[in-house]
Protein backbone atom coordinates (compact mmCIF):
# COMPACT_ATOMS: atom_id res chain seq x y z
CA UNK A 1 0.00 0.00 0.00
CA UNK A 2 2.80 2.39 0.91
CA UNK A 3 4.55 1.78 -2.41
CA UNK A 4 1.42 2.60 -4.41
CA UNK A 5 0.71 5.78 -2.48
CA UNK A 6 4.29 7.03 -2.57
CA UNK A 7 4.53 6.40 -6.33
CA UNK A 8 1.36 8.45 -6.82
CA UNK A 9 2.51 11.32 -4.57
CA UNK A 10 6.06 11.50 -5.95
CA UNK A 11 6.16 9.89 -9.41
CA UNK A 12 9.69 11.16 -10.02
CA UNK A 13 11.04 8.95 -7.22
CA UNK A 14 12.20 5.38 -7.72
CA UNK A 15 10.21 3.46 -5.14
CA UNK A 16 10.92 -0.10 -4.07
CA UNK A 17 8.99 -2.19 -1.61
CA UNK A 18 10.30 -5.24 0.22
CA UNK A 19 9.83 -7.00 3.52
CA UNK A 20 11.81 -8.88 6.08
CA UNK A 21 9.45 -11.87 5.86
CA UNK A 22 7.43 -11.33 2.69
CA UNK A 23 4.22 -13.24 2.10
CA UNK A 24 3.74 -15.26 -1.07
CA UNK A 25 1.18 -12.77 -2.38
CA UNK A 26 -0.29 -9.40 -1.53
CA UNK A 27 -3.09 -9.83 1.01
CA UNK A 28 -6.45 -9.97 -0.82
CA UNK A 29 -7.98 -7.44 1.55
CA UNK A 30 -5.13 -5.01 0.85
CA UNK A 31 -5.89 -5.44 -2.85
CA UNK A 32 -9.59 -4.79 -2.18
CA UNK A 33 -9.16 -1.64 -0.08
CA UNK A 34 -6.57 -0.21 -2.44
CA UNK A 35 -8.96 -0.79 -5.33
CA UNK A 36 -11.50 1.29 -3.37
CA UNK A 37 -8.89 4.07 -3.26
CA UNK A 38 -8.28 3.84 -7.02
CA UNK A 39 -5.15 1.67 -7.07
CA UNK A 40 -4.76 -1.73 -8.69
CA UNK A 41 -2.06 -3.63 -6.80
CA UNK A 42 -3.10 -7.11 -7.94
CA UNK A 43 0.08 -7.56 -9.94
CA UNK A 44 2.40 -6.54 -7.09
CA UNK A 45 4.59 -9.31 -5.75
CA UNK A 46 6.06 -9.24 -2.24
CA UNK A 47 9.86 -9.19 -2.33
CA UNK A 48 12.53 -9.88 0.27
CA UNK A 49 14.58 -6.91 1.46
CA UNK A 50 17.74 -8.98 0.98
CA UNK A 51 17.43 -8.29 -2.76
CA UNK A 52 18.31 -4.64 -2.16
CA UNK A 53 20.89 -4.70 0.65
CA UNK A 54 23.80 -3.53 -1.48
CA UNK A 55 21.84 -0.88 -3.39
CA UNK A 56 22.17 2.84 -2.59
CA UNK A 57 19.04 4.59 -1.32
CA UNK A 58 18.22 8.08 -0.23
CA UNK A 59 15.67 6.68 2.21
CA UNK A 60 15.03 3.31 3.78
CA UNK A 61 11.60 3.47 5.37
CA UNK A 62 10.30 0.78 7.69
CA UNK A 63 6.54 0.66 8.09
CA UNK A 64 5.91 -1.87 10.84
CA UNK A 65 7.50 -2.30 14.23
CA UNK A 66 8.68 -5.82 13.45
CA UNK A 67 10.46 -4.61 10.31
CA UNK A 68 12.04 -1.80 12.28
CA UNK A 69 13.54 -4.25 14.74
CA UNK A 70 14.57 -6.86 12.17
CA UNK A 71 15.50 -4.62 9.24
CA UNK A 72 18.76 -5.95 7.83
CA UNK A 73 21.84 -3.80 7.51
CA UNK A 74 22.04 -2.14 4.12
CA UNK A 75 25.62 -2.11 2.83
CA UNK A 76 24.82 0.35 0.05
CA UNK A 77 24.78 4.07 0.81
CA UNK A 78 21.65 5.02 2.76
CA UNK A 79 21.21 8.73 3.30
CA UNK A 80 18.46 8.41 5.90
CA UNK A 81 16.56 5.67 7.72
CA UNK A 82 13.01 6.53 8.69
CA UNK A 83 10.40 4.60 10.63
CA UNK A 84 6.74 5.31 9.94
CA UNK A 85 5.00 2.59 11.92
CA UNK A 86 1.63 1.04 11.23
CA UNK A 87 -0.11 -1.94 12.73
CA UNK A 88 -0.32 -4.93 10.39
CA UNK A 89 -4.00 -5.21 9.41
CA UNK A 90 -3.39 -8.83 8.41
CA UNK A 91 -2.96 -9.66 12.11
CA UNK A 92 -6.36 -8.18 13.03
CA UNK A 93 -9.09 -10.66 14.00
CA UNK A 94 -12.80 -10.03 13.78
CA UNK A 95 -15.74 -10.33 11.46
CA UNK A 96 -15.23 -9.88 7.73
CA UNK A 97 -16.48 -6.28 7.94
CA UNK A 98 -14.34 -5.51 11.02
CA UNK A 99 -11.24 -6.82 9.25
CA UNK A 100 -12.01 -4.76 6.14
CA UNK A 101 -12.54 -1.71 8.35
CA UNK A 102 -9.10 -2.27 9.89
CA UNK A 103 -7.51 -2.57 6.44
CA UNK A 104 -9.22 0.70 5.45
CA UNK A 105 -8.06 2.43 8.63
CA UNK A 106 -4.45 1.37 8.07
CA UNK A 107 -4.68 2.23 4.35
CA UNK A 108 -5.81 5.75 5.25
CA UNK A 109 -3.02 6.14 7.82
CA UNK A 110 -0.47 5.03 5.24
CA UNK A 111 -1.92 7.46 2.69
CA UNK A 112 -1.80 10.38 5.12
CA UNK A 113 1.72 9.70 6.41
CA UNK A 114 3.20 9.15 2.96
CA UNK A 115 1.49 12.25 1.58
CA UNK A 116 3.24 14.21 4.32
CA UNK A 117 6.54 12.44 3.62
CA UNK A 118 6.27 13.24 -0.10
CA UNK A 119 5.72 16.92 0.73
CA UNK A 120 8.85 16.99 2.90
CA UNK A 121 10.90 15.36 0.14
CA UNK A 122 9.72 18.09 -2.25
CA UNK A 123 10.27 20.93 0.22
Amino acid sequence: MAEAFLRSFAPELEVYSAGTSPARAVHPKAVAVMREAGFDIRSHVPKDASLYLSEPFDYVITVCDNARESCPHFTGRVRERIHIGFTDPGDFRGTEEEVLAEFRRVRDEIRDHFALFAKTVHA
